[in-house]
């Protein structure tokens, strides 16, 4: 099964939170922040309080998650070919992480916290393709009772 650790080509970040009189501003993205990385779409989900999303894991995507409010972020890794294959890393509170994550890193997510709370996510893919119209890239195990991929 799989083993705790870190996993090869998984970053994280803390966002760094710059206040002032008027309030705060984070910066989410920068180009020169991840060599080779450039976002194809942005999007934000809101989490519900004890909802987990995935387990699911993408052939070609790479997210780049940034999470704002209590979240349980779980990963392994999948990928046959990797030095760290068969880890599982889990990170008890998300808030205000960059987190990327690479194609083959199955990932979940559960907002643990008592109040609704955001996700922004940049990936590197149009889902469904341009206009909609490719499959979408997604592996998901939620439904599936002899998942390895377990939410605790």
């Amino acid at each position: 099964m799989f083993r705790n650790g870190d996993i090869e080509g998984v970053f994280i970040k803390k966002m760094e939170t710059h206040a002032d009189k008027r309030g705060w501003l984070m910066e989410l993205f920068r180009k020169d922040g991840i060599d080779g990385f450039e976002p194809a779409m942005g999007y934000m989900s809101v989490t519900c309080p004890g909802v987990v999303r995935g387990p699911h894991e993408h052939r070609e995507q790479t997210d780049y998650f940034c999470f704002l409010g209590k979240f349980r972020l779980y990963l392994w890794d999948n990928r046959k070919g990797s030095p760290t294959h068969k880890n599982k890393k889990v990170l008890e509170n998300a808030d205000r992480l960059i987190v990327v994550v690479p194609p083959g890193v199955v990932h979940a997510y559960k907002n643990t916290g008592e109040e609704d709370a955001i996700i922004l996510n940049f990936p590197d893919r149009l889902y469904g393709g341009r206009h909609k119209k490719e499959k979408v890239d997604e592996i998901r195990y939620e439904d599936d009772s002899n998942s390895p991929f377990k939410i605790e």
